[in-house]
């Protein structure tokens, strides 16, 4: 299938993602996860060129992008090993040459990690939340807290694919020890004691710079709702019954019965979602704008925030709980966002094309 467009292009994209030398070579806009983005973008006149990104040929990548106006950004925070230390700043390099970059490092940074939740604790998505910013405090504050709250999630501040979060709870009748699931697909319920996990967890305050405790929801298991966002206006949304922190079936965690449900896409308009919606637009996103410093024309092009079920209020209304916002790779998205993302780069495109006009 050939992507064409349908006015002659005046602006050039470059669609990043993660791959090999292979992966690289062969990229064109018809090969990948992404086509139907290339397309939308096509019909909006907007040349979108691949380009796949790893640290071995990382100059070849920067002098790629230094030739486009603008950069769409898909790359996980944790690969196979491998996080963005090298492409962040590679990526701020392009921005400071008057390149727009979605999403920017440095937004990544305020909303795109699992800080965040301690920073919007007191929004209506918040819940039981903490943070603890080195292993001293972590050790001295956590244990208590376990004790007279009951179930925790812990969460390391940068990471994806459930890795870095762990349900823990204590064990009945044996005070020194704890139970934990980690969130990883296949991860087995665990028994040990508590002073061995938290050592376990010293490393998060390496890299991610901080652990984030928030209180376990108990209607986990009746799924999860992804809001897909393009800037500030609500793109779909995703439900998924998922099986993270919930115990394997008896057939173990590798069976299907252990597999998470597929995520059935809606489009923005749909009616169970509204309530949600008009909280993400009107309420919820314009306080995450005000809190955390960033203005609106900064909020990346794809991103989303992904809700748990929180207690029924006093009319018997579902509440929502944060528990996390992906602003590094949101992938897969619904059939409607595509022609959002292209619309809002045009607009994106358009003001940094003023921007630079006007100086």
């Amino acid at each position: 299938m050939m992507i064409e467009q349908s006015t002659p292009a005046d602006s050039k994209i470059a669609i990043l993602w993660r791959g090999d030398e292979d992966a690289r070579r062969q990229a064109t806009p018809q090969n990948n996860r992404f086509v139907r983005v290339f397309e939308a973008l096509a019909g909006a006149a907007t040349e979108a060129i691949p380009v796949v990104y790893d640290e071995s040929f990382a100059d070849d990548v920067r002098n790629q992008l230094l030739t486009v106006d603008g950069v769409l950004v898909w790359v996980d925070p944790i690969h196979q090993g491998k996080t963005r230390a090298s492409l962040d700043p590679l990526l701020r390099e392009v921005a400071a040459r008057g390149i727009w970059v979605s999403a920017h490092p440095d937004v990544i940074l305020k909303m795109g990690v699992k800080d965040v939740l301690h920073r919007t604790r007191h929004f209506g998505w918040g819940t039981d939340t903490y943070r603890y910013d080195d292993a001293k405090i972590f050790r001295t504050e956590f244990p208590p807290r376990l004790r007279a709250s009951g179930p925790r999630v812990l969460k390391q501040n940068r990471g994806n694919g459930g890795q870095g979060v762990w349900k823990v709870e204590d064990v009945p009748g044996r005070d020194t020890m704890v139970r934990i699931l980690h969130a990883q697909r296949g991860s087995r319920p665990e028994e040990l004691p508590l002073d061995g996990f938290l050592t376990r967890c010293e490393s998060y305050f390496g890299w991610g710079g901080c652990i984030i405790d928030q209180a376990f929801q108990p209607r986990l298991q009746e799924g999860m709702i992804r809001c897909y966002m393009s800037g500030s206006k609500v793109a779909g949304f995703g439900h998924q019954l998922i099986k993270a922190l919930l115990p394997p079936p008896p057939a173990g965690p590798d069976s299907a019965e252990a597999q998470p449900g597929p995520r059935i896409m809606h489009g923005p308009d749909a009616l169970p979602f509204q309530a949600l919606r008009r909280l993400m637009e009107n309420e919820w996103t314009p306080q995450l704008i005000e809190t955390l410093g960033i203005d609106e024309a900064s909020l990346p092009v794809i991103w989303d925030a992904d809700f748990l079920y929180g207690p029924r209020d006093a009319a018997g209304a579902d509440t929502y709980v944060l528990c996390e916002i992906n602003a590094s790779s949101c992938f897969a998205i619904p059939d409607e966002a595509p022609a959002a993302i292209a619309q809002t780069i045009r607009a994106r495109l358009e003001r940094t094309r003023s921007d630079v006009l006007g100086q």
